[in-house]
């Protein structure tokens, strides 16, 4: 395990970067995925339809794909950026679908009454989307959202072989490739680094989950 002892510094600022990653990723996916599963429910028939358009091009696309078409498509047409902005809008754009899907089926899950009667009140339809459903909503959906937001820090390891640099999966290529240490410990030690976002992240989550199935 020589390559992980003599390469510390390395897999430490490899985990760093690649845990920004997932943070950013994580608050945008949310953030976007929240948008677009407020449009896939709004009494809107053209925001019904770009919420359904995108959820339906977007999860059936491939994150490979999509990466390659933010990291060499938009540069064709006058788009450029370092390939780091470029892969974590990918990354996000693509966990939004899911997030947005996870959602909408905790938005479906509160009863119909309860936004009728937000309405018999007076509240608008944002009013009760934002006041009345959606703190329902993220309670229900925080077990299916939490998964795919988890699958979202796995996936941010593709997201490093698009030239992103300086994550744990750019770490162990470097590794391997241009020091010539064997693949097995580096590959080792950048699966320790991803283990050591993904798991804390499922303990959180569960913790989060039973803190509001007292709360319900």
């Amino acid at each position: 395990m020589d390559a992980i002892t003599q390469n510390l510094d390395l897999f430490w600022n490899g985990f760093l970067r690649s845990l920004t990653i997932c943070l950013w990723g994580g608050v945008g996916s949310l953030v976007l995925g929240t948008f677009i599963a407020t449009c896939r429910v709004a009494p809107v028939a053209p925001l019904r339809t770009f919420g359904t358009a995108w959820v339906t091009v977007i999860r059936n696309c491939p994150l490979s794909v999509l990466l390659f078409m933010f990291a060499f498509g938009l540069p064709e047409i006058g788009i450029n950026a370092e390939y780091y902005y470029f892969g974590l809008a990918a990354l996000i754009i693509y966990t939004s679908a899911f997030v947005c899907e996870g959602l909408r089926a905790g938005i479906n899950s509160v009863s119909a009454g309860q936004a009728e009667a937000a309405r018999a009140i007076g509240l608008t339809f944002t009013q009760t989307l934002t006041q009345i459903v959606l703190p329902q909503a993220f309670r229900t959906s925080i077990p299916p959202v939490g998964s795919v937001i988890i699958a979202m820090f796995k996936n941010s390891a593709v997201v490093g072989a698009f030239g992103v640099g300086l994550d744990l999966y750019s770490v162990g290529e470097s590794l391997t490739s241009a020091q010539g240490f064997a693949a097995l410990p580096v590959l080792t030690g950048v699966a320790i680094g991803y283990l050591m976002i993904t798991l804390p992240a499922g303990v959180g989550l569960g913790v989060l989950e039973r803190k509001v199935a007292i709360a319900r």
